[in-house]
C-alpha cells in the first residue's frame, strides 16, 4: 500500500531543488500534489511531471512574502482539491552579505519569504487542518539556523525562526491531531550551491563526516517519513539531514 495514498499535499517552493524532489516523492507515494512556486512555468513543469506519474497535480504561482496572495492561493487549493493533509513550507531565498553591508531590503526579503511565508501558508490552511483533526506540517529549516554562517545573518535568522515557529505551532495544533516538524538540511546540491567555487565546495565537503554533499532526494526521503503514518507520534522536532555536519 502506498504510504500517502489518497492524501493531498501542498509543497511551496516546488519548482526546483528540494521542493521539486519532495513533490515528486510524495506523488510516487500516492499523494496528489499542489505545486506552489514563485513562477508559473516552474510550478506547471513539476505538476506535469506528477500528472505523468498518474497523480493529480495543481500548479500555482505566488510570492510567499505576499500574505494576501498566499491566502488567495490557499483558498483556491482547498476549492479544487477539497482538503489538505500535508503542508511543506519549503519556499526560500538567499540574499547573502556581511552584516555591516547588508541592506534593509535584503534582510526583509529573506525574512519575509523564508519565515513570514511559512507563517502565512500555515495560517491560511490552519482552519482546514484543525477542523479535520489530522494533518502533517513540515517546515524546511537549515543547519545554518542551528550553527550560523558568516555572510548569512538574514538567512540564519529566518531558518532559526522557523524552528521556534515549528515548536510553538506544534504545541498549538497537537490536541487536534496535527503534527508540526522541521527538517534541517545540510549542504545540498541545488541551484543555491551549484555556483560555489571548487575550493569552497572542497572545504565544505571536508567538514562533512560522510564526505559528500547531500542530494535533494535525501531530504525528500526524510520528508516522506515525517509526512507518513510512521511519524504519527513525532511533533515539534527538528530532523537534521546533513551527513553528520552538526553533531
Amino acid at each position: 500500500m502506498s504510504l500517502l495514498a489518497n492524501q493531498i499535499a501542498v509543497v511551496t517552493g516546488a519548482g526546483r531543488g528540494i521542493g521539486r524532489a519532495i513533490a515528486l516523492k510524495f506523488a510516487r507515494a500516492g499523494a496528489d500534489v499542489a505545486c506552489v512556486s514563485r513562477t508559473a512555468d516552474n510550478a506547471e513543469k513539476v505538476a506535469a511531471e506528477i500528472r505523468a506519474l498518474g497523480r493529480k497535480a495543481w500548479a500555482h504561482a505566488v510570492d510567499a512574502a505576499d500574505a494576501a496572495a498566499v491566502a488567495a492561493v490557499a483558498e483556491a487549493i482547498l476549492a479544487e482539491a477539497g482538503r489538505v493533509d500535508i503542508l511543506v513550507n519549503n519556499a526560500g531565498i538567499t540574499r547573502d552579505g556581511l552584516l555591516m553591508r547588508m541592506s534593509d531590503a535584503d534582510w526583509d526579503a529573506v525574512l519575509d519569504t523564508n519565515l513570514k511565508g511559512a507563517f502565512s501558508f500555515t495560517k491560511a490552511f490552519s482552519r482546514a487542518f484543525l477542523k479535520q483533526r489530522a494533518g502533517r506540517i513540515l517546515n524546511i529549516s537549515s543547519v545554518i539556523g542551528l550553527i550560523g554562517n558568516a555572510g548569512q545573518s538574514n538567512y540564519a535568522a529566518s531558518k532559526a525562526g522557523l524552528i521556534g515557529f515549528t515548536r510553538a505551532v506544534a504545541r498549538e495544533f497537537a490536541s487536534r491531531g496535527v503534527t508540526v516538524n522541521a527538517l534541517a538540511p545540510g549542504f545540498i546540491e541545488t541551484d543555491m550551491t551549484v555556483g560555489l567555487a571548487a575550493e569552497t565546495k572542497g572545504d565544505i565537503i571536508g567538514r562533512i563526516p560522510l564526505r559528500r554533499m547531500g542530494q535533494p532526494e535525501d531530504i525528500a526521503e526524510a520528508a516522506l517519513f515525517l509526512a507518513g503514518p510512521g511519524a504519527g507520534y513525532i511533533t515539534g522536532q527538528v530532523l537534521t539531514v546533513d551527513g553528520g555536519l552538526v553533531m
